[in-house]
C-alpha cells in the first residue's frame, strides 16, 4: 500500500478543489447524467404499465421470471468481484485483482447471454417485438440500454484486464509487446464470445428439455465444440497469465480500477430497479 502523504486522494491520483481526484469526479458525472436518462426510460415504461392499452399483450404470459431471477443474481455476485478487484488494487495484489476481473467479465457474459436469450425467445416464441406492442416498444428500448451499458462495462473490464500486464520495464523489441498483447486480447474476446455462446446453448437446453440431466445430455450433444473451444481459451488466458516479471500496474491505478468499478456498481443498481418496476411489479398486480 502506498503511503504518500498531502492532499492526493486514492493513490497520487490529482484532485480538485473538492478534495476528490479528477477522474472520480468526472465518473461521478457521468452516471448522474446517467442515472436522468434511466429515469426517464423507467418513467415512460410505468406511465404506459399503469394506462396499458387494449388489447395489449400480457407480461405474466411472456415474461420468464426465473431466468430473470438467476441473471439477476449473477450480476450481483459480479458487483461483488468488482469490489474485490478495487480492494485487490488498493492492497497492491495485482494478482488477486486480476481473477476479480476475470470473474466479473465472465458474470457480466453470463448476464447478457441470458438477455439475448430472453430477446430471441420473446420475439421468435411470444411474438413480441419493438414495433407491435407498447409493452415490446417500451421494455426493449429499457432493458436493451441498460444491455449496451453492460457490454460496455465489459468491454472495458477487459481492456483493464489487458492493460494490467504491461511491462514495468519498456520492452526493447516493441513489436514483440504489441503483438504479444493483441494477441492475448484476441484469446480474451475469443473466451467471451465463446462463453456467451455456451451460455445461451446451456439456457436453450435447460428451457427445452424437462429435466437438468436431460438438458445437459441435449447440451453436450449440440454443442459440445464450443465447450472445447470455450476450456481452451481459458487455458490461453492463465498461460498469458503467468508470471513474466515486474508489470505497470499497481496501487498507483487504484482509482482507475475505483472509477469502473462505480461504473459497473451504477450499472447493477439500475438493473435492481429494472427488474423490480419491470418483472416484479408484474405479478403484484
Amino acid at each position: 500500500m502506498s503511503s504518500h502523504a498531502g492532499t492526493i486522494d486514492h493513490h497520487h491520483d490529482p484532485s480538485t478543489s473538492t478534495g476528490i481526484p479528477n477522474k472520480k469526479l468526472l465518473m461521478w458525472a457521468f452516471l448522474a447524467s446517467d442515472c436522468m436518462f434511466f429515469a426517464t426510460l423507467i418513467s415512460t415504461h410505468l406511465i404506459y404499465r399503469l394506462h396499458p392499452p387494449a388489447g395489449g399483450l400480457d407480461p405474466k404470459k411472456i415474461f420468464s421470471i426465473e431466468l430473470t431471477s438467476f441473471s439477476t443474481f449473477i450480476l450481483l455476485m459480479s458487483s461483488l468481484m468488482m469490489a474485490l478487484a478495487v480492494t485487490a488494487i488498493q492492497k497492491n495484489n495485482v494478482k488477486s485483482c486480476r481473477w476479480s476481473l476475470l470473474t466479473t467479465i465472465f458474470f457480466g457474459m453470463i448476464f447478457l447471454g441470458c438477455q439475448v436469450y430472453e430477446f430471441e425467445h420473446f420475439v421468435h416464441e411470444k411474438k413480441m417485438t419493438l414495433s407491435n406492442s407498447m409493452l415490446g416498444t417500451t421494455f426493449y428500448t429499457l432493458t436493451g440500454t441498460h444491455g449496451c451499458h453492460v457490454a460496455i462495462g465489459v468491454l472495458w473490464l477487459s481492456l483493464m484486464y489487458v492493460r494490467s500486464f504491461k511491462p514495468a520495464q519498456p520492452d526493447p523489441q516493441r513489436r514483440r509487446w504489441f503483438s504479444r498483447n493483441l494477441l492475448h486480447a484476441l484469446v480474451l474476446v475469443a473466451a467471451l464470445l465463446l462463453s456467451l455462446k455456451v451460455t445461451l446453448a446451456l439456457v436453450h437446453a435447460i428451457q427445452v428439455e424437462p429435466t437438468f440431466g436431460s438438458a445437459l445430455s441435449h447440451f453436450v450433444r449440440g454443442d459440445f465444440i464450443y465447450l472445447v473451444g470455450m476450456l481452451l481459451s481459458f487455458g490461453g488466458l492463465v498461460w498469458f497469465a503467468r508470471p513474466a516479471g515486474p508489470v505497470d500496474f499497481n496501487e498507483r491505478h487504484a482509482v482507475d480500477v475505483e472509477g469502473m468499478g462505480l461504473y459497473w456498481h451504477f450499472v447493477d443498481i439500475v438493473w435492481i430497479v429494472i427488474f423490480t418496476v419491470v418483472y416484479l411489479l408484474e405479478y403484484l398486480k
